[in-house]
């Protein structure tokens, strides 16, 4: 980090591209001109005053990571990844996911020219998978689980030598996940929230952001780390169940709408409860019905269209106010993780239906033309 600290400066970063790649030095991963021209990262941070209101604190904010290329936070973690496999000479990569980390995959594969499979569970929500197949990559819908589709891809990967996506594997993933919290860090610097806020599934999602906060405070960039809260659906919640116990519960299971957190095995597990004490932050829980009036309050309120798993982070901090874990006048940043189209079929069954009107009479028109 000394060396890093010597080229890596606030007045340094002013010159460099708006994208996640301006943090090479703490990548693990060779400078390429042509991968360092991918999208990704940069996403804006806004302040959302009415849905702070609603919420009950002080001030939130919100960066939108749905504004990444493939619609998802996931795709700090798959172009990372995609770049190393292409150092690795790999000639395939895949993943298994639930979806997004699958799209991002599948999308940033597509942009490098390599071969991607991707290994989804039954109930992948249909526009995730129609991104994966525009993509182009080689999808293969598991009859079962999520933690069936890891299985599964985790034994394809072994049987024919494919480079592993797979975050609970593969350390380099986590790398390109801290870069939310790298940018939180540059963009809040000098005005840091108190709380950063974050969905929780697997774990190595909410691990990241806050290694990555914790880089930029060993650099000098901010100077306070802001405490890291992650949020589970109170119908899937096997790491906040580790964070006040100790280990995974036996035999999980349950289930939550939200998709992209419905994880019932999280491999990441040690890895989030890790960071998210160390930055003396915590965890709490929402249930589904709190996750929807969130997504229905991030878009009415803040013009912020969010899937069920990303809307969950909004609904922590409102559920956290509530209890007195955050108070009523702090300052708090939440991240949405993926945009609302990735679901579409839940964001119609909550936002209402439109009102049908009957088009203007063409013999009216006429007349009022003469």
């Amino acid at each position: 980090m000394v060396r890093v600290a010597k080229s890596m400066t606030r007045s340094s970063l002013e010159s460099r591209p708006l994208n996640h790649w301006r943090y090479h030095e703490l990548l693990p991963i060779e400078p390429n001109e042509e991968a360092f021209a991918w999208p990704v990262g940069w996403t804006p941070i806004m302040d959302a005053p009415r849905l702070a209101s609603w919420a009950g604190c002080r001030q939130l904010r919100v960066k939108d990571d749905g504004r990444n290329p493939t619609s998802s936070f996931k795709d700090r973690a798959s172009s990372v990844g995609v770049l190393h496999a292409i150092q690795a000479k790999a000639s395939r990569i895949a993943c298994a996911s639930t979806g997004n980390a699958a799209s991002s995959l599948a999308g940033y594969a597509a942009m490098a020219g390599i071969p991607a499979t991707i290994f989804v569970p039954q109930r992948a929500p249909e526009p995730k998978v129609a991104q994966l197949l525009i993509y182009g990559a080689d999808v293969r819908r598991v009859r079962g689980t999520y933690a069936q589709a890891y299985d599964l891809c985790s034994a394809e990967c072994s049987k024919h030598g494919w480079y592993n996506r797979n975050c609970a594997i593969n350390p380099y993933l986590v790398e390109g996940k801290k870069t939310c919290g790298l940018e939180i860090a540059e963009q809040t610097a000098g005005r840091e929230p108190d709380w950063v806020v974050i969905s929780v599934g697997d774990g190595c999602t909410v691990a990241g952001v806050a290694k990555g906060l914790f880089q930029m405070k060993e650099l000098g960039i901010i100077g306070r780390l802001p405490r890291v809260l992650g949020v589970q659906a109170s119908g899937m919640d096997p790491v906040a169940r580790a964070f006040e116990t100790g280990d995974l519960p036996k035999d999980y299971s349950g289930h939550t709408l939200a998709d992209s957190i419905d994880v019932p095995v999280p491999r990441n597990w040690r890895k989030a409860i890790k960071y998210v004490k160390a930055t003396n932050g915590a965890m709490n829980r929402v249930t589904d019905e709190e996750i929807t009036d969130a997504m229905k309050a991030a878009g009415r309120l803040a013009g912020i269209f969010a899937e069920p798993a990303a809307a969950a982070s909004i609904a922590g901090v409102q559920r956290a106010v509530a209890e007195g874990l955050i108070g009523k006048g702090e300052d708090v940043l939440a991240v949405v993780t993926g945009n609302g189209l990735k679901d579409i079929k839940t964001a119609m069954a909550i936002a209402g239906q439109p009102t049908e009107v009957e088009p203007l009479n063409p013999a009216s028109l006429r007349e009022e033309g003469t």
